[in-house]
């Protein structure tokens, strides 16, 4: 595989709790389908799942994010281990190159700081808040705009 074939981001963070299973998870293939999934189960809310084509130009978007976040340096080795709070998980395959991260659920800056490696796991955080902040604004913008009659 080489170019766009290689291209794939899946990315998970959720816990089991109160509410039962909450989580936030999305996936971007080479083609562009993005598929979100969210599941608060507060006050019974019921699992939000949304599915759009991103185009070319907004996958060479998230790339340049990948690529300047430079998470594709970093190494899980040393990162926290999940546990009853919860987990987070990134896998990125991009330009022939591979990760698959898996660690404790990050919920603040500040979870980062007492760590072996807060320098890895702040890389990691603001790339979440950037995916975060994308996918959000995409299924925003594409579910709930009403067009100009």
């Amino acid at each position: 595989m080489s170019g766009a074939e290689d291209f794939y981001i899946y990315f998970y963070t959720g816990h089991k709790g109160r509410f039962g299973h909450e989580f936030f998870r999305f996936e971007i293939d080479h083609e562009g389908h993005l598929k979100y999934a969210n599941n608060s189960n507060y006050r019974r809310d019921s699992i939000i799942h949304k599915n759009l084509q991103m185009s070319p130009t907004l996958i060479n978007v998230v790339k340049k994010i990948v690529e300047d976040s430079e998470i594709m340096k970093e190494d899980d080795k040393r990162w926290p281990q999940r546990d009853e709070n919860g987990r987070l998980q990134l896998e990125i395959k991009m330009d022939g190159k591979s990760i698959n991260f898996e660690t404790a659920k990050i919920s603040s800056l500040a979870d980062t700081l007492n760590t072996d490696d807060p320098e890895g796991l702040r890389v990691l955080y603001y790339l979440v808040q950037d995916f975060k902040c994308l996918i959000l604004s995409l299924i925003s913008f594409h579910f709930k705009i009403k067009p100009i009659a």
